[in-house]
């Protein structure tokens, strides 16, 4: 199964570079991560150390540290991960029972109710008993630095850990196991930072925003550098008109609903040219709407509903390709994506973006993951079956995916490109990211092309791609394999892989390189054949119907699985319940949502 994902990160040498793929030599520019994504990533922390940990399935963790082998957690099978939350050396889980679990060096243990710890590092995943025994349901979690903070049984608000400068807002004691914060209002939401010294939440009735703890470059926003023991009301800003507000030691950022961003505290960090006391906003994002708000202990970064991304701080990475720009930006900047990420930030998909205490991340998963597949394929270069380009410079292409792409012969694609005025490989490459992947990395050299292939530039229609391979599943003259299905009846069928089956089969005619794209089950039979050979089709021994597997192939076209009136939706659905694991499909999520709209449809169990 190939990756239906992509991780970037940037940020200090030494601070979780073993995360990357290439030696480290790229940090700080934005560095693909070696960090397997097969399934979706759910959610991805770290610590202060360089350490992370990272969320994928329901009740599992792959927890990832220099010098040392990945490890992996589970979590009892009853058990569903609800989020993952962390600070220095220690990461809190919360399950949807509304119990917490506990990851951390032995020694940091006492920065959560946990007190019996072992001497070992990172050994275990331990169930954190004290609110369950006080029979408390953890509704959210968040973590300072070496203090945590719980909201439990709808809108009471405990906190433990250490209580330097009032941070918990418990006065005077120190939080060695969790205790109330007294106040009189409900708890509604809680907030906190990487390495953060400081404290927010908001309260429902009266709707009123809170603060506590350090407070030595205005990072709470009440117009004074006075820490704050006990919880404060901030000013100006009603909670429920709060999206979210992050701290580091430094600054913090607010966001509203409405999407303005607010900065105080310390200069280079709080979005403003100089610092700031009052929560203030910040003009170059004004005209914008907020969506995602990340803070580091150096950096900040901010994702708009348009998915542009700004970044300011200290060794602000700008570019992801070219030379880095060791640059400390005092205000946000809009930043150059890394260039893949480019083109499926316009398909809606999901974006996450993280920070560590130095480490910045940018992840994307692929909710159609045709794009990514076909990416992948160009880069494979499995089973092409011509060439274009110049001689001693040929590129191997799929022919199929060419023509139907610019609706030109191949013949008529080398003569326009390399005969008549000849391109070079550079905008060769530009125009085939195109072909693939609907990428426009080069605007002018990918003009140039189209206007040598004597094509609409640029093209009319957003995701040209989707609709193109959608209307090749339709062109059977191009296809070149062949799925040959029996058709007797299938409890005849014995099931037996090595032998050649007698009976009548009915062929199902497909194109090599979608299956190739699509189907990590059908890139490893490939694999295992010889290209010379010419292998044109293949026996299905799966004893499925053959209606099952024409809507599978119609799906690796289209991402979509529709049904005619006289096909049996559960028949479909017991059939193909099992395609993502067996075929080895990338788009789990949406597959599955497919064959969940069908059982709502018709009202399948």
């Amino acid at each position: 199964m190939t990756n239906s994902s992509s991780l970037y990160l940037t940020g200090f040498k030494n601070d979780l570079t073993f995360l990357t793929q290439e030696n480290n030599n790229n940090l700080p520019k934005w560095t693909e991560s070696s960090i397997k994504k097969t399934q979706t990533i759910k959610k991805l922390v770290c610590g202060g150390r360089p350490h992370c940990l990272v969320w994928k399935k329901p009740n599992k963790l792959e927890f990832y540290q220099k010098d040392n082998k990945k490890r992996k957690y589970q979590l009892p099978k009853n058990e569903t991960i609800k989020d993952l939350v962390s600070s220095c050396e220690t990461y809190l889980i919360l399950t949807e029972s509304g119990k917490v679990w506990s990851l951390a060096e032995s020694n940091r243990f006492k920065e959560v109710p946990l007190l019996d710890a072992d001497q070992s590092t990172f050994e275990e995943i331990r169930p954190v008993t004290f609110f369950e025994e006080k029979k408390l349901f953890v509704n959210s979690l968040v973590m300072g630095s070496f203090s945590g903070y719980y909201l439990c049984n709808g809108d009471q608000l405990y906190a433990s850990g250490s209580n330097s400068y009032g941070r918990l807002g418990l006065g005077g004691n120190r939080g060695k196991v969790p205790m109330p914060v007294y106040v009189q209002d409900k708890v509604s939401k809680i907030f906190a930072g990487i390495n953060t010294l400081s404290f927010f939440f908001i309260t429902s009735k009266p709707d009123l925003f809170y603060c506590c703890g350090e407070n030595n470059y205005g990072q709470l926003g009440i117009g004074s550098r006075d820490h704050q023991r006990t919880p404060t009301v901030v000013k100006n800003f009603k909670g429920s008109d709060l999206l979210t507000v992050r701290s580091s030691s430094f600054h913090s950022i607010l966001i509203t609903k409405k999407g303005q961003t607010f900065g105080c505290g310390q200069i280079l960090r709080n979005g403003h040219d100089r610092a700031k006391k009052n929560f203030t906003l910040i003009p170059q994002l004004k005209e914008k709407k907020v969506v995602q708000l990340a803070i580091g202990v150096r950096r900040t970064l901010v994702l708009t509903d348009q998915n542009e991304l700004y970044m300011w701080g200290f060794q602000v990475c700008l570019c992801p390709t070219d030379k880095f720009i060791n640059q400390n930006n005092k205000v946000p900047t809009k930043i150059k994506l890394p260039g893949f990420f480019t083109k499926y930030l316009e398909s809606k998909d999901m974006i996450q973006i993280a920070s560590g205490s130095y480490v910045s991340f940018l992840y994307l998963h692929f909710k159609n993951t045709l794009l990514q597949d076909l990416r992948l394929l160009l880069e494979s270069k499995k089973f092409c079956d011509c060439e274009i380009g110049t001689m001693g410079n040929q590129i191997p292409v799929h022919k199929a995916l060419l023509e139907c792409r610019t609706k030109l012969t191949i013949d008529q694609i080398q003569k326009k490109l390399f005969v008549e005025k000849p391109i070079n490989k550079e905008q060769t490459l530009s125009f085939l990211k195109w072909i693939y992947y609907d990428e426009i990395s080069d605007f002018e050299k990918l003009e140039q092309t189209f206007n040598l292939l004597e094509l609409t530039f640029p093209p009319s229609v957003n995701n040209t791609l989707e609709k193109d391979i959608a209307q090749l599943y339709k062109d059977d003259d191009s296809k070149d394999f062949k799925i040959l299905v029996n058709i007797d009846d299938q409890d005849q069928v014995e099931d037996n892989e090595e032998e050649e089956k007698e009976g009548n089969y009915e062929e199902i005619p497909v194109h090599k390189f979608i299956l190739l794209a699509r189907s990590g089950l059908f890139r490893a039979m490939f694999d295992n054949v010889n290209e010379k050979d010419n292998i044109n089709q293949v026996q299905d021994y799966t004893n499925k119907s053959i209606e099952s597997l024409e809507i599978l192939i119609k799906y690796f076209y289209t991402n979509s699985i529709e049904l005619t009136a006289d096909q049996d939706p559960k028949l479909i659905v017991d059939e193909l319940s099992d395609a993502v694991e067996y075929y080895q499909l990338n788009d789990q999520c949406n597959f599955e949502t497919q064959l969940s709209k069908i059982k709502n449809q018709f009202d399948l169990d």
